[in-house]
C-alpha cells in the first residue's frame, strides 16, 4: 500500500521481486514509475472513486470564501486587539459570491469528477459558471447549468478560476505571465489539483504586483515546498499541505477501497473496478 509521498522508482521496484500489485491510498499516482511497473509486470491500482472528489470541492470553496472575505485578515486584526473600527470600511472589505441580483463568475478549467461537485456547491451561490474542458461535449456542460467557454475567454471574465486537470505536456505552465496578465485584478486564482500547472514565479509576480486579487494554493511545483518560497512572504495567497481532500471520511473510505481492491485483486478480480486500474495490461 503506497501514500502520496512514497516515491516508488524503478529500482525500488526491481528489488522487490516478489511484488505483484501497487495499491495508492490516493486518487493520484505521481510518485510511482508506472511505465516500470508495467514493464516488471507490477499491477498498479489507486483510490479514484468519491472516496475524496467532494473533499476537494469543498476545500475549493473554503480557499475562496476565506480569500474573498478576507477571513485571515479579520482574524488577525480581532487577535491584534481591533474592532469594529473604521478600517473595517477599507482593509477588511471583502465580497460576496451573490450580491443578490446577478453572482460573481467562477472560471472552472476542466470538467471531470472535481470539477462536476464544485459547480453544485457554486450554484448555491448563484454564481455564473463557465466551463473550459475541451474533451467534454458543450450539451453536457450546459446540463450542468454552466456555459462553455474558451480558455481565453474564461481567463477574461472569470472573478474566479479554479483548476481541476491533470499535469502533462499540455498542462504544464498552462497558467503564466501572460495568461494571468489578462486576468481581472480582483481574480481569485485556486489550484487544488498539481503544482506546475501554474508557473510559481510567474504567480508570485502577478500576486505582488497586485495584478489578481489573490491565490490559494494546495499544491507545489516542488513538493514539500522549499523554505525560501517567496509565496511564503507573500499576503494574498492561502497555501495548505497538498490536503484539500483530506477529512475524516475520506481516509475512512480510501482505507477501505485501497483494501477492497488488494482483496478482490487476489480473490475476486470480476468485482474490482477496472477504472482503479492505471496499467490494465497486466491484471492477472
Amino acid at each position: 500500500i503506497a501514500n502520496r509521498a512514497t516515491q516508488i522508482t524503478r529500482k525500488s521496484l526491481e528489488s522487490a521481486t516478489d511484488l505483484r500489485m501497487i495499491a495508492k491510498y490516493t486518487n493520484g499516482y505521481d510518485n510511482v514509475d508506472v511505465k516500470a511497473a508495467s514493464n516488471l509486470g507490477i499491477v498498479v491500482v489507486n483510490s479514484p472513486t468519491e472516496s475524496n472528489w467532494g473533499g476537494v470541492a469543498e476545500g475549493t470553496m473554503a480557499y475562496i470564501l476565506c480569500l474573498l472575505k478576507k477571513v485571515r485578515e479579520k482574524d488577525r486584526h480581532v487577535k491584534n486587539g481591533g474592532w469594529r473600527d473604521q478600517s473595517l470600511f477599507g482593509t477588511y472589505v471583502g465580497s460576496r459570491l451573490s450580491d443578490g441580483y446577478e453572482g460573481l463568475t467562477i472560471g472552472i478549467i476542466g470538467f471531470g469528477r472535481i470539477g462536476r461537485k464544485l459547480i453544485k456547491r457554486c450554484l448555491g451561490f448563484e454564481a455564473n459558471i463557465h466551463v473550459y474542458d475541451p474533451f467534454v461535449n458543450k450539451q453536457i456542460i450546459e446540463n450542468n447549468k454552466c456555459n462553455e467557454i474558451d480558455f481565453t475567454d474564461g481567463l477574461v471574465l472569470a472573478d474566479f478560476i479554479s483548476i481541476h486537470v491533470p499535469l502533462n505536456k499540455e498542462t504544464e505552465n498552462l497558467i503564466a505571465k501572460e495568461e494571468l496578465k489578462q486576468m481581472k485584478e480582483n481574480c481569485i486564482l485556486v489550484n487544488t489539483a498539481r503544482g506546475g500547472i501554474i508557473n510559481e514565479k510567474d504567480l508570485v509576480w502577478a500576486l505582488t504586483n497586485k495584478k489578481i486579487y489573490g491565490a490559494g494554493l494546495d499544491v507545489f511545483e516542488t513538493e514539500p515546498p522549499l523554505k525560501d518560497n517567496p509565496l511564503f512572504q507573500l499576503d494574498n495567497v492561502l497555501l495548505t499541505p497538498h490536503n484539500a481532500a483530506l477529512t475524516l471520511e475520506c481516509r475512512k473510505r480510501m482505507a477501505v477501497e485501497t483494501c477492497e481492491n488488494i482483496v478482490y485483486y487476489l480473490t475476486k478480480s470480476d468485482l474490482l473496478n477496472k477504472n482503479n486500474i492505471i496499467n490494465k495490461n497486466y491484471l492477472n
